[in-house]
């Protein structure tokens, strides 16, 4: 029996549900339920019948030009697999779905995404040999229709790259006649389970698929159904600012490759152009180019990874300008850089679109900063999706550069995906002032505790040192927890004793870049500590950092002034 507790938290998470999604996803449930038991008259009725293979010459896809990291060819042609920077050796025949694998890693697996190594080699004939055997112990292992192979998701990723690899790969070889009837099977299922349920970017790569296998077939009937979704989902998923409504600049990067994969494709194909499709690129591709880390990767905010310069190069993200301030309201992220040493990304905004939490992070308020060219306060990144600590710590509010109260998440993220109460974040203002940026913003996550708190943050960032201001609003005695991550545990990281008023009930802390250690405290019950921490660059890769926090109890209204000071 669900208690009380349980019952509101799903309760406060189907809230957010649009009824048309509750329909879907009762729809897809039910016919996967039924396809995993009788799967054959789905296979005869969604089997395409009609058109005969073709593909444009001119299309080169960005997966073709920068293949994911999968393994080399040998590893491949020996049944070992890399994803997630994870290998597993699954011997020949190949193991499809060894039981100790993540979900997640399952699902790259099903991708097929390694076949553009194979692609990709010189030794064609052994190429060729490698993809025939696996294709044939794929087809042999898998039953239509059952998960993982063929959830919604793998099965668009893979007819994509089937679509791509069938010539170079497949054609004039024993497997060309297999690989093109998985492919007039891909067709009908990729069409039939639209993940109309989820949306974002899983329903960006369902139709992706089905332009594809439109295009493959001479099918214009599936192109144009791809198109007119495609059209729809524009003005939903793509920002007026350019950024990608489920907030996360890695899959903004996945997205915008999709999309200009899809103008491409149509472009090649003599297809009617999407509308309002290369306006949307071209957003995405500014927006990406404002939200750049000095490095040139991208700032790790919600389920987040790094992209590699060769895949951020494909995309051609436009450079930002040289301004001091660059405000992206609707996505919620504001970049400041005034002078030559401080690169600073706030999050302003809100954690997810209300009906698409899977990607969020209770992470309001937090940032990202680089000193020199050189990341130095960051993120927790994303390093697992599977349920566990790791999983809970990296949405935490606590794991993030931003305030706790009471342990609380601002945002109640919960499971590997999902959310109930939502915080509500507003952007007060984002200017320049005597040449620093000023930036001011607030949310609501902690309203529901006793006392009603609410956290306003004010960044002052000059050209030699940020000044964050924390004011806690409400009543009552509450637990607070500033917490700060550092890049790497090799960073010598100091609090020192602010020079506070003893009038002000306030705490206060210096960091001195690049050396620093300890703590400090001004008489209202806080305390601060160093230790060892990590945060990951993406899948399985986590790195070293080191956490500076600052704890204690405070009666609100309170004020926490925090500065990080850069040494010459």
């Amino acid at each position: 029996m669900i208690d009380r507790d349980t019952a509101g938290l799903y309760l406060r998470t189907v809230s957010h549900l649009r009824p048309e999604q509750v329909v879907h996803r009762v729809r897809l449930r039910a016919q996967q339920a039924v396809l995993a038991r009788w799967p054959e008259p789905f296979r005869r009725r969604w089997t395409h019948r009609g058109g005969q293979a073709r593909w444009p010459d001119g299309f080169v896809a960005l997966d073709a030009e920068v293949p994911p990291a999968c393994g080399r060819i040998g590893d491949l042609e020996d049944g070992t697999f890399s994803f997630l920077n994870q290998a597993r050796a699954l011997g020949t025949p190949i193991e499809w779905d060894p039981v100790d694998a993540p979900q997640l890693w399952l699902y790259h697996q099903h991708y097929w995404e390694w076949a553009w190594t194979l692609a990709n080699e010189p030794d064609r004939d052994r190429a060729r040999t490698v993809f025939g055997e696996h294709l044939r112990s794929w087809c042999d292992a898998t039953r239509f229709g059952r998960w993982n192979a063929w959830a919604p998701y793998p099965t668009s990723l893979r007819a994509w790259v089937f679509v791509n690899v069938a010539r170079s790969l497949a054609a004039s070889t024993p497997v060309e006649n297999l690989l093109r009837e998985q492919m007039r099977l891909h067709a009908g299922f990729v069409e039939h389970n639209l993940e109309l349920d989820v949306g974002g970017n899983h329903l960006m790569k369902n139709l992706k698929a089905l332009m594809g296998l439109g295009v493959y077939f001479g099918d214009q009937r599936l192109m144009e159904k791809a198109a007119t979704l495609i059209a729809s989902q524009l003005s939903v998923q793509v920002l007026p600012d350019g950024g990608h409504f489920e907030l996360s600049p890695s899959y903004h990067c996945q997205v915008l490759g999709d999309l200009i994969d899809i103008k491409n494709l149509s472009e090649a194909a003599g297809a009617t152009a999407v509308e309002g499709l290369e306006e949307a690129v071209a957003r995405m591709r500014r927006w990406l180019g404002a939200m750049l880390m000095p490095d040139g990767d991208v700032p790790l905010f919600n389920d987040c990874e790094r992209v590699g310069p060769a895949r951020i190069a494909a995309l051609r993200p436009r450079r930002r300008s040289d301004d001091l301030i660059t405000v992206l309201p609707e996505s919620g992220y504001v970049v400041a850089s005034p002078g030559g040493r401080i690169h600073l990304v706030a999050d302003v905004g809100q954690p997810c679109p209300p009906d698409l939490p899977a990607h969020a992070q209770a992470d309001c308020l937090t940032f990202e900063m680089a000193v020199d060219g050189e990341r130095v306060i960051v993120d927790p990144g994303t390093s697992v999706y599977g349920s566990g600590p790791r999983r809970i710590w990296e949405r935490s509010t606590g794991a993030h550069n931003t305030i706790t109260i009471d342990g609380e998440d601002q945002t109640e993220v919960w499971g590997s995906f999902r959310a109930g109460r939502l915080a509500q974040a507003t952007l007060h203002r984002a200017e320049v002032v005597a040449g620093n940026v000023e930036i001011e913003a607030s949310h609501t996550g902690f309203a529901h505790l006793d006392g009603s708190p609410i956290h306003r943050r004010r960044w002052t960032v000059a050209p030699g040192s940020v000044v964050i201001t924390d004011r806690l609003e409400g009543s009552g005695e509450h637990r607070v927890r500033l917490c700060l991550l550092f890049e790497a545990t090799s960073l010598s990281v100091e609090a020192v004793r602010a020079v506070l008023d003893p009038e002000v009930d306030a705490v206060g802390f210096r960091v001195l870049l690049p050396r620093s250690a300890d703590r400090d405290a001004s008489g209202a019950q806080l305390s601060a500590s160093v230790a060892p921490a990590q945060h990951a660059l993406g899948f399985g890769d986590l790195r070293d950092a080191t956490e500076l926090v600052v704890e204690g109890s405070v009666r609100l209204p309170h004020e926490l002034n925090s500065r990080i000071v850069l040494v010459p």
